[in-house]
């Protein structure tokens, strides 16, 4: 029994957060008509709401290539309209002409962090100027040998997100209960640029399966699975 006990704590506490995955359709294209890749994971927990953007595309020729914003939308509004910014964690990387990579020291620079009813907005083109958008991983050695003019030894977009960037943020209103209805990436260092996300796994992402809404993770499934089992072990239990 103290088993069991155990496996319904460890299951009520690991399933209290929602989560779910979009990416960008396969084939998807920026206004310019390049390939574009890019994955977001949302989590929510209570009010809390954890966001994880991911720039997928293998050494990109251009800047309008690169990830800069993101609009989610919830399936609640806010009762408190956002208007304040959210500092990413990730790290920063220079692209030296010729696609040449170093480390960068620079701070990582806040990103707007805005609401309109119940659709969300993180936007790293606040003003600051059209660096620290988020860039994919680097072609062979490590270089980006694709690279045009946009973005190696480029001082204006210099610094670059690398790879991945995570926010996390409160939302008042929101719940564990409150599940993600949609999302768009947007692309470049110009607003506007925007392409429709697809959740993980759906129809028309090629992964067949669900064609929208919330989907559970591996985890969850997980736990759905052990909690089937915790029901069967207690009606042992009670059997014997």
């Amino acid at each position: 029994m103290l088993k069991f006990a155990s496996l319904l704590m460890l299951t009520a506490g690991l399933s209290s957060a929602s989560t779910i995955t979009f990416l960008t359709p396969a084939g998807a294209l920026d206004a310019a008509g390049d390939p574009v890749s890019a994955s977001v994971n949302v989590g929510i927990s209570g009010t809390a709401i954890t966001v994880t953007l991911n720039d997928l595309l293998a050494n990109p020729k251009d800047a309008g290539q690169l990830l800069s914003d993101l609009f989610f939308t919830l399936s609640v509004t806010p009762t408190t309209v956002l208007s304040t910014t959210s500092t990413p964690t990730g790290s920063l990387i220079n692209i030296a002409s010729g696609g040449i990579v170093t480390s960068s020291a620079a701070a990582i620079t806040n990103w707007d962090l805005t609401s309109s009813g119940a659709t969300i907005y993180l936007n790293s083109l606040n003003g600051s100027g059209p660096s620290q958008t988020i860039i994919g991983p680097a072609g062979l050695g490590g270089v980006y040998t694709n690279a045009n003019g946009s973005i190696a030894g480029n001082g204006p977009h210099n610094p670059y997100l690398n790879g991945t960037a995570t926010f996390i943020f409160t939302v008042a209103g929101v719940s564990t209960n409150t599940t993600v209805t949609g999302a768009s990436f947007s692309f470049g260092t110009a607003a506007g640029d925007n392409v429709a996300g697809c959740v993980s796994g759906s129809t028309n992402c090629g992964g067949g399966g669900t064609t929208g809404g919330q989907v559970p993770e591996p985890l969850s499934m997980f736990l759905m699975g052990g909690g089937l089992l915790g029901v069967g072990v207690l009606g042992k239990f009670r059997r014997a």
